[in-house]
């Protein structure tokens, strides 16, 4: 592994640490439970799993550096001339599930990737992203979150945002459903313009971005009240996070395609789910004012 792929990994372990810390802080009650795993073709990772919290039913952070001597056909879709070489890939991904309808869910990962081919010049690059899934959203939640965004992405360039908040609103979409999965954020992938350092620079704004943009709404909703009708809406609604992570998300095929640990990957899915046949939320109900949200607008 190289001196930056070394930099990145030592960088991401304690991002690791330091969710976990804020999100035990924040939950106020459980703690997260280790559970470090090897892989048998090159690399292993730590998962973190915290359940039953005050606020979180379930919340993962994983950390993961895995290596091989092929890269899965997800991680070369816009890299073909690289298919069939080895790779390193690092990096943290988390998804927390609050108990209360009222706080968001949400998801945010920071990645780096270098692949080699003989015959072929060596390629890295990062990724990733955080988006913001409601089930009864707040318009001035979404502006903080957006604005949060926006003002991490400044120093790289005035195109930055716009640019990264239009992928993740084309990223998170389920086209089957016709609708984002949310209210979207910021997506970005491939990302080695600018030199390696611009580029780790900008993944340590987007991690510490989520905690700034995540943290103040939580805090704000977590004693919203509720009742049956609200835990039910969300438990519906959490079924349109396991369509989306089971049919389009990369993260989970490069996953499963690279024989990575199957919890770990599927860590991600609600602990409790609900699907419903073809259900209509009552008109004029808070339930029906979601779909206004689903769909991409400039939130600022």
């Amino acid at each position: 592994m190289s001196e930056q792929a070394d930099r990145a990994e030592t960088f991401l372990r304690a991002l690791q640490d330091r969710l976990c810390t804020e999100l035990e802080q924040l939950d106020g009650s459980a703690r997260f439970v280790e559970d470090a795993w090897t892989r048998a073709a090159g690399g292993g990772g730590r998962t973190r799993v915290l359940r039953d919290g005050a606020l979180f039913e379930q919340a993962g952070v994983n950390f993961s550096r895995v290596s091989g001597k092929q890269l899965p056909p997800s991680a070369t879709a816009h890299r073909p001339e690289l298919a069939g070489g080895g790779f390193v890939a690092t990096g943290v991904s988390l998804v927390l599930h609050p108990k209360n309808p009222y706080v968001p869910t949400t998801h945010a990962n920071v990645r780096y990737f270098e692949a080699s081919k003989d015959g072929v010049e060596p390629a890295w690059w990062f990724g990733g992203g955080f988006d913001l899934t409601p089930f009864y959203p707040f318009e001035e939640d979404v502006v903080h979150w957006h604005t949060v965004a926006r003002d991490l992405c400044a120093p790289f360039g005035a195109d930055v945002y716009p640019r990264y908040k239009k992928w993740c609103d084309d990223y998170f979409y389920l086209k089957h459903r016709a609708e984002t999965r949310g209210v979207g954020g910021l997506f970005y992938d491939d990302l080695s313009e600018g030199g390696f350092e611009r580029c780790f620079d900008f993944m340590r704004a987007v991690a510490q971005g989520f905690l700034d943009g995540y943290l103040p709404i939580a805090a704000r909703r977590r004693d919203t009240p509720y009742g049956e009708r609200e835990r039910e809406f969300q438990l519906y609604r959490r079924g349109r996070y396991v369509e989306f992570n089971l049919v389009y998300d990369r993260g989970t095929l490069f996953g499963l395609q690279s024989g990575g640990r199957t919890e770990s990957i599927l860590m991600s899915l609600p602990p409790r789910v609900r699907f419903e046949y073809a259900y209509q939320p009552e008109p004029g109900s808070a339930e029906a004012r979601l779909p206004d949200y689903l769909r991409p607008r400039d939130w600022l």
